[in-house]
């Protein structure tokens, strides 16, 4: 009986998941960590760290440790990673086994700042996987074929568009715009079109609600509060969604060049593969109303919502680290 668990960990820019091999996901919880500045102690992680932004005294910080998909702050990193450990290994003496993902082009002081912080944080042993890859296995792409395979995965702080075959990462871009540059394209809109000031959530609450990467018939609406830049008092203004799909046209663009970038890289027998198959979609951000469709009129190939895009990252994680010795070359280590 193997008394070791193994915790597959998607580090993502928004939101960590941690999902037991052969139990199923254990957290998922905002990237959010909130720290006594004098004590540097961890005074919560996750949900209620989020519930403290733009609230709290002046000697509690509240941090983001990860930034663009790569670690930010390392101390809290770690401190956020141990808690997460803890949180599903605290019934055994057993350090556990661990794999957490990392976006594909990251650099070697990168991969070995992640390493070092899941077993400073109380790993037995940890691996690495390139996002993109664990995403195409979460999406139950067969990545050991010949044939190509193209996934988009879309989080909270990176772009990842990868072409997939035998195995391996054949080709790949990644550019540092996904979800927060569309939540800070709303702010930089809000600010220059409305003299208002809104915060990080308020942003995120309008893209969930309203966004769209195309313009829609039947609009939404909303009324959001905010502060006033010349008066510094409270100000309404009402939102729509084609007003949103106006605010997040730079952002939306630069995603678009990455996925064209990647096609135009891609050597011709796996391009025909892919416009047989057509491109997944994965990551929280691939949620975003038309986003699918926006991609599709502007490539030319059909492009679809993987099911579960949120679970997609950390299932293929698990996998991977269930069958080690089937993926091991696709592994860092």
């Amino acid at each position: 009986m193997n008394l070791t668990k193994k915790l597959a960990i998607d580090l993502g820019t928004a939101n960590s998941l941690v999902w037991e091999v052969g139990e199923g996901l254990k957290i998922n919880e905002p990237t959010v960590v909130a720290v006594n500045i004098e004590s540097k102690k961890v005074l919560a992680v996750g949900k209620e760290a989020k519930e403290m932004l733009g609230r709290t005294p002046e000697y509690i910080e509240v941090i983001r440790p990860m930034r663009e998909g790569v670690i930010a702050d390392y101390e809290v990193t770690e401190a956020m990673l141990r808690w997460f450990i803890h949180q599903v290994t605290s019934t055994t003496i057993f350090k556990p086994t661990v794999m957490i993902c990392v976006p594909a082009g990251v650099t070697q002081v990168e991969q070995r700042a992640v390493l070092d912080a899941a077993l400073s944080a109380g790993a037995r042993v940890a691996y690495l996987i390139d996002a993109p890859l664990a995403a195409a296995i979460g999406a139950g792409i067969p990545i050991s074929s010949p044939a190509g395979n193209m996934i988009v995965d879309i989080g909270g702080g990176a772009c990842e568009a990868a072409v997939i075959a035998l195995g391996g990462v054949v080709v790949h871009r990644s550019t540092r715009v996904a979800g927060n540059k569309l939540d800070e394209a709303i702010m930089e809109w809000l600010r220059k079109e409305h003299n208002i000031i809104i915060g990080d959530q308020t942003a995120e609450k309008v893209k969930i609600e309203l966004g769209t990467a195309l313009p829609v018939e039947k609009e939404k609406k909303m009324v959001i509060q905010g502060r006033d830049i010349v008066t510094g008092l409270p100000k309404e203004v009402e939102l729509t969604s084609n007003i949103i799909n106006q605010a997040i046209q730079e952002p939306l663009r630069e995603i678009l060049e990455t996925v064209r970038g990647v096609l135009e890289k891609t050597p011709p027998e796996l391009v025909a593969d892919i416009v047989d198959r057509g491109v997944i979609l994965s990551g929280g951000t691939s949620l975003l109303n038309n986003l699918d469709k926006f991609l599709t009129s502007q490539i030319g190939v059909s492009f679809h919502v993987v099911d579960e895009p949120l679970l997609s990252v950390v299932k293929g994680t698990a996998v991977a680290l269930e069958n080690l010795e089937v993926y091991e070359k696709s592994l860092k280590k």
